[in-house]
C-alpha cells in the first residue's frame, strides 16, 4: 500500500529512485516539481490565445482549465514527472532537395515514449506501489516546458523550446502526473539565452515576436503541418526555405545545440531514403508509395494530399489544384 505520510527521508529516497527507474529504460533526463495550478501561465496563454496566435489550431482554445491545473487532469494530483528524450539525428538531410524536421526522420515518437511511459508507471508501481497517475506525449492539454522548468531541467528559450544546458533542445519531452508525493527539485532559475537574437533573426517568417511570444500561426511547422487548409496563405510564398514538413531552423541556429549528441534510439533512425529523396522523387510519388514509406512516420500527419501542398507552395504554385 501507498503511504499517505511519507517522511521526508521517504520523499527523498523516491527522488533518486524515480530517476533511477527513467534512467535505467533511456530517458536522458527527469525532473520532479509540485502539482500546483500554474496561474502566471493561464495569464499569458489567455493574451497568447486572444491575439490570435493560435491560428486554426482550435485545440489550443479548449479545456483551458486542463492546461493550467493538473488537479483537473490526475485529481489528488501531489506531482510532475518530466521526461526528456533526445531524437537528434547522427544523419541530417544534406542530400536532398527539401527539408524535413528532424523528429520526423524516423517512427513516430509517440509510439516510442508512450510504450516507455507505460513501462515507466509499471516500475513505478512495482517498487513504490499503486498510484493514480497519466502519462502524457504531445498529446494532452499539458503546458509540459513549464513543468520542465518547474523540475530544473532547463529554461524556455526564445524560441520557445525547452533548452538544456548540456544537452540543447533537440528532445521529446514526456509529462507524468501523480497523486505519488515525491520530493521536488528546484525549478531552472536562470535563462541563459542572455542577448542572443540568432534564433529571431534567422525565423524565415519572422515568428519570434518582442515578449518573446512565438506566434503560431506565422511558423513555418503551423503551415506544413497543423493547417488544413487547401491553400497556404500567399503572403508567405517565398519565406518557407525549402522546408517541406515542420522546421528546424530556430534549433539549428541556438548556440546551445553544439552539446546536441545523437540519439541512442534506433526507431529514431531515418526511415530508409528519407534523406536523400529529391524534388523530383517528391514530385512523383504516388498516395501508394507515401503510405507504404510513412505508415509509421510523424508525416502521416500531414497526409499525402498535405505534402503535395507543401511541395506546390515551395515551387510557387498557390494555387489550390
Amino acid at each position: 500500500m501507498q503511504l499517505t505520510a511519507p517522511t521526508p527521508n521517504q520523499l527523498t529516497e523516491r527522488n533518486r529512485s524515480i530517476k533511477s527507474m527513467a534512467q535505467r529504460l533511456g530517458f536522458d533526463a527527469c525532473g520532479i516539481a509540485q502539482a500546483m495550478p500554474l496561474d502566471e501561465d493561464a495569464r499569458r496563454l489567455e493574451q497568447w490565445l486572444l491575439a490570435g496566435h493560435q491560428g486554426s489550431m482550435q485545440y489550443m482554445e479548449r479545456h483551458f482549465d486542463l492546461r493550467t491545473d493538473p488537479t483537473k487532469l490526475v485529481p489528488g494530483a501531489r506531482s510532475v514527472i518530466t521526461l526528456l528524450y533526445n531524437y537528434y539525428p547522427e544523419q541530417h538531410t544534406t542530400q536532398s532537395d527539401l527539408k524535413i524536421s528532424k523528429y520526423a526522420y524516423g517512427i513516430d515518437y509517440h509510439h516510442v515514449i508512450r510504450n516507455k511511459l507505460n513501462a515507466f508507471m509499471h516500475e513505478i508501481e512495482t517498487e513504490i506501489g499503486a498510484i493514480n497517475g497519466r502519462g502524457f506525449v504531445d498529446s494532452a492539454p499539458v503546458l509540459e516546458r513549464t513543468w520542465a522548468q518547474r523540475s530544473g531541467l532547463g529554461w524556455v528559450g526564445k524560441n520557445g523550446n525547452l533548452i538544456n544546458k548540456q544537452k540543447g533542445s533537440f528532445f521529446f519531452i514526456a509529462t507524468l502526473i501523480t497523486d505519488l508525493a515525491i520530493e521536488p527539485d528546484q525549478p531552472f532559475a536562470t535563462n541563459h539565452c542572455g542577448t542572443c537574437t540568432r534564433c529571431i533573426d534567422a525565423c524565415p517568417t519572422e515568428a519570434i515576436l518582442p515578449g518573446p511570444v512565438i506566434a503560431g500561426n506565422k511558423c513555418i511547422s503551423y503551415f506544413t503541418i497543423e493547417l488544413k487548409e487547401k491553400l497556404i496563405p500567399a503572403d508567405t510564398t517565398g519565406k518557407f526555405d525549402s522546408w517541406l514538413f515542420g522546421c528546424d531552423v530556430c534549433q539549428d541556429v541556438c548556440p546551445w545545440n553544439r552539446f546536441s549528441k545523437p540519439t541512442q534510439e534506433p526507431a529514431f533512425t531515418p526511415i530508409p531514403g528519407i534523406l536523400n529523396l529529391s524534388t523530383k522523387d517528391w514530385d512523383e510519388m504516388t498516395e501508394e508509395v507515401f503510405r507504404k514509406m510513412f505508415k509509421d512516420s510523424p508525416l502521416k500527419r500531414t497526409g499525402y494530399e498535405g505534402i503535395k501542398r507543401n511541395l506546390r507552395f515551395i515551387q510557387g504554385d498557390t494555387s489550390a489544384s
